[in-house]
């Protein structure tokens, strides 16, 4: 297969490494370069590191929806374009120039969770599966018919990080097998038999009314509110870790918190402190308690409980800031 790749961030670039040993990746398109790092130098996605390794055409286009954009595309003939976390819309346009149209690995069970940040959401939504969606890409945000699922648990220690991780094993798998089906059916489709119905994709409509929506995670969201359940806290805990990461305001200053355990039954004022030992903080919340496990305060790195109290004092009865 003659595969256009888009994509941008390491999810992708899991992606691109499999098609690069299973197919003829002819050219990549990734988000153009951005500041990074305390420099804010600009930096190359890992996609576009990753291609150009393998000596790859790269386009970095602001925009697909012109024609200056889309004629290079069209040139390279594609049979499919395979996009994953791109991070840029496609016309119309461009979901027609491939032969077999765009493909894209979505990480959800579509149609929950469409949209910028389906892994997230899923676990502040204290779901307890997520899972890979092969979709044949329309106009439509996340909208398009399921070729190829697979599901995955998430485990109750998962945070954004390790669950990323884990999709970005499995979708990358999933692709190799929907091209190998793709493959199948267009062979099938040339045959005067139509070779076996169990080798051939076969579109899923999505049911609309059953669709959520992921929206694109904000900063101000991984303010802690201590009047919440402390369930719901330790949830945006693991779905915020590594962005935007929850913080809470201690004495003035804002703490990030990455790492916390529930302590059912412990009670108090939202915000108070309750315990301190060598293994963390305890802090009350709306409803039970929250053990504070790795904490960071500014300036300096994410530390366990006891090496970040050498140089945060906290003891019982004091307060975290409730907004």
């Amino acid at each position: 297969m003659k595969i256009i790749f888009a994509g941008t961030p390491h999810f992708a670039a899991s992606a691109l490494a499999a098609l690069l040993r299973e197919h003829q990746v002819v050219a990549v398109l990734t988000q153009p370069d951005r500041p990074a790092g305390r420099g804010m130098q600009l930096a190359a996605s890992p996609v576009k590191q990753l291609a150009l390794q393998h000596g790859l055409p790269v386009f970095q286009p602001a925009t697909l929806k012109t024609e200056e954009a889309q004629r290079p595309i069209a040139a390279l003939g594609a049979d499919v374009m395979v996009v994953a976390a791109y991070g840029l819309i496609l016309p119309n346009a461009v979901l027609q120039l491939p032969r077999y149209g765009c493909l894209n690995i979505h990480a959800s069970l579509l149609p929950r969770w469409r949209g910028a940040a389906p892994i997230p959401r899923a676990i502040l939504a204290g779901d307890s599966e997520t899972g890979i969606t092969i979709m044949q890409m329309d106009e439509g945000l996340d909208t398009g018919d399921m070729l190829l699922s697979r599901a995955c648990p998430i485990a109750q220690n998962d945070t954004a990080a390790t669950l990323h991780d884990k999709l970005a094993v499995i979708g990358a798998d999933c692709i190799i097998e929907a091209l190998r089906l793709l493959q199948e059916s267009a062979l099938a489709g040339m045959s005067p038999a139509g070779g076996n119905p169990q080798n051939r994709l076969t579109p899923v409509r999505q049911d609309d009314a059953a669709a959520t929506y992921a929206a694109k995670l904000l900063k101000s969201e991984a303010q802690i509110d201590w009047r919440q359940d402390a369930r719901q806290i330790e949830r945006a805990v693991r779905a915020f870790n590594p962005f935007p990461v929850c913080h809470a305001d201690f004495n003035g200053v804002a703490i990030k918190i990455w790492q916390t355990a529930l302590r059912e039954g412990a009670h108090g004022e939202p915000g108070r402190v309750l315990a301190v030992d060598k293994h963390g903080i305890t802090v009350a919340c709306g409803n039970d308690a929250l053990h504070l496990e790795v904490l960071q305060r500014p300036g300096g790195k994410a530390l366990p409980a006891a090496q970040f109290l050498q140089a945060v004092p906290v003891k019982v009865g004091d307060n975290f800031s409730v907004s």
